[in-house]
Parts: C-alpha cells; structure tokens; sequence
C-alpha cells in the first residue's frame, strides 16, 4: 500500500449531509476532503426521498430532531435564496379523516408550537376545504413554511462551496478499513485500481446507509454502534394532474409520516413512502403495492382514480428503532461515545435529514472543535 498523503478532515459520503459537514468545515478553513464511493454525488438516501423541505412538526421537542429540522429550515431557505437553488414554500396540509385521530393532531399542533414552528394553524374540515376542495377531512394542521427543493441542485450548490472553500471531492473512493495512528486516523481508501492511504486529523463518517459498517471498519468496538435496520419506502406517480397545490400528510403512522402526497418543482404529484421493513438494500418498486396505496390515499383524497397510480422508485431510510419502538432521535456519535479520537459518526441520519443538513453540518463542526 501507498501512501496518498495527509488531509486535516475526511468527510465519508458525498450525500447532502455529508456534502454539508464538508462545505461547513471548509468556510472554517478547515483542509477537507470528501470520500464517496459512487461515481458521482448524491445516490444513496439524498436522491431517494420526497425533497421535502419540513417545519420540524413532528420531533420530540428538545431533541436534535426538531432542533436542527427548524434551523435547518431557516437556513436552507436563506441558502437557496442566496445560491439560486429552485425551491417552492408550497405549505402543508396534515389530515385527520376521522374523529378518533384528532387527539393526534391535537398533540402535533402542541409539539409543533412547543418546536418554534412559525404559523402553524389548526383548521376544521371546512375551513380544510377551502384550501384543498378535493380533500376529505375532519380536521388539519396547516403548515404554511412548509416547502419543496431541488435536492440536486442543492447538492451541485454545496459542492460548488466547498471547492470554493478550498476543499476537494474524490468520487470511485471507497473506505475499506481504517485505524487509529499518532495524532489521528488512517482511512484505507480503495480508488480504482488503487489501494492507497490518507492520514487524517479528523474524519466524518456520514455513509448514510452504511455508516455502521463504516465504522466497524475504522475499530469502533461493535457494543457501542447501534443496531441499524433499513425501512424501504415505495413511491408511487399519479397520472395527470394534481388537483392539490399543497402537500397533503396523515397523521404519522408507526416507521415513517406516512402515504403522503407530494408535489415536484413542476408539479406533479407522488405519493409515498409506505414501510416496509427489509433486510438488505433493494431499491425495487413493486407493482402490487399499489393496492394498499389506494386504499391509504382515499382516506382524504376519494375521488382518486382507479388506475391512476403508476411505480416510481424506492428509497431506504437507516432507522436506529424498528417496530413497535418509540422513533430514534439523530445519533451524531463522538470520541467520547465511541473511543476513537477525532471521529464522529452520523447515525439515524433519515428525514429530516435534507431539511437539517446546514444546522447538522454545523453541530459537527463545533462536535469536531470541542464545543
């Protein structure tokens, strides 16, 4: 093995999170390096979601969930204004379609005030209506800083800063092992043909789905990396045209927020993701699961058309609870949890991961600065 040379920080996935960690570091003059395996930025879990940008409705208040999702908020929307990344404060409707669920709306609307979340409003199902005619409700939480971003554009913007900044990215680099030497870590990187070694003062673990294995392979002891299982989640494409303008959720079900309804930039709509608890990655849409869609989305949306659903892609969240388990906050793992000097890694990092991305980079930061 040859040695590639050094680096201050190594950032592992060029995901929007860790795209985000890198730029952060970089702005604070920080040499960054960002090692992504892909052959471009962005495959895993960032290209594989809803692009929803959140208000921060749903997270226990005081956890860095609901934290970070409401900076976050705040500062992708001034980011996107700054860097042209296209973005649309669409709004959200959350949905009760039956009385037994207003208990539930009630608490949301009671988490979401206790989170700082700007406007959020309580609506009957008239008042639901006149928003969104074609909607069946009984009542609704109304989100107007709710949005939608161009997670790609996003990213290009991200990466775009960081090598402004000074910082590089090395895309076919793969980490396959690690170890701890003097004052840091030396990452084994794989690049081609080449098996090569780079000594870092620092490294962010921020593999998203693999982030457990990544760090089993840089010498985290195995009793203090917590147990990952994967939710897939289906989406589905209508045919046609959206009769909505806003984004239309159910109450949040046990694993994710629900079949929900959300729009692109240019307005077409999907619904998705359902869960579907799975043992391996496997990015697959099944046809036959559109039944349960229809059945789901007809709660409060009726007048869905038969046949109207079509198979659009899947994506797979990295849960750090599994059925029937209360949801698992973030889980940014420092020295002091792991033993590992100079190495954090990003656990349960699932929505709302997008939205928290800038406020996540810079609780990092600080992690990796002592504060």
């Amino acid at each position: 093995m040859s040695t590639l040379g050094q680096t201050e920080c190594a950032v592992i996935g060029a995901g929007v999170v860790g795209l985000a960690v890198a730029r952060e570091l970089a702005r604070r003059g920080r040499e960054v390096v960002v090692l992504e395996q892909a052959a471009a930025i962005g495959t895993g879990i960032s290209s594989r979601n809803s692009e929803v940008i959140h208000a921060g409705i749903y997270y226990p208040p005081g956890s860095l969930k609901a934290r970070l999702c409401v900076e976050g908020r705040r500062r992708l929307y001034r980011y996107c204004d700054g860097h042209k990344v296209p973005y649309r404060r669409c709004g959200k409707l959350v949905v009760a379609t039956d009385c037994a669920q207003l208990g539930v709306l009630d608490d949301l609307h009671e988490r979401a005030r206790r989170n700082g979340v700007e406007g959020i409003e309580r609506l009957n199902g008239e008042a639901a209506r006149r928003l969104e005619p074609e909607l069946q409700a009984v009542a609704a939480l109304h989100s107007p800083v709710t949005g939608i971003v161009d997670g790609h554009a996003l990213m290009l913007a991200l990466q775009g800063d960081l090598e402004g900044a000074g910082g590089a990215l090395a895309l076919g680099s793969r980490v396959t092992g690690g170890a701890a030497v003097n004052d840091g870590i030396r990452l084994q990187v794989e690049a081609g043909d080449e098996s090569v070694a780079l000594d870092c003062r620092a490294v962010v673990n921020a593999a998203g789905l693999a982030a457990h294995h990544i760090a089993a392979a840089l010498g985290v002891p195995a009793g203090v990396t917590p147990r990952v299982r994967y939710a897939k989640g289906s989406y589905f494409t209508l045919s046609g045209r959206s009769p909505f303008s806003r984004l239309i959720y159910p109450v949040p079900e046990p694993g994710g927020l629900g079949v929900h309804l959300t729009l692109d930039l240019g307005e077409r709509a999907r619904f998705g993701p359902d869960v579907e608890w799975v043992e391996a990655i496997d990015y697959a849409v099944d046809p036959a699961r559109a039944g349960a869609f229809y059945g789901t989305v007809r709660r409060y949306w009726p007048g869905l058309p038969d046949g109207a659903l079509r198979p659009d892609y899947a994506g797979v969240r990295p849960k750090l609870a599994g059925p029937g388990e209360a949801p698992a906050d973030f889980l940014p793992q420092g020295p002091s949890g792991h033993g590992v000097r100079g190495l954090v890694n990003l656990y349960g990092i699932e929505s709302p991961g997008l939205t928290a991305a800038l406020a996540l980079a810079r609780h990092v930061a600080e992690m990796l600065s002592g504060r």
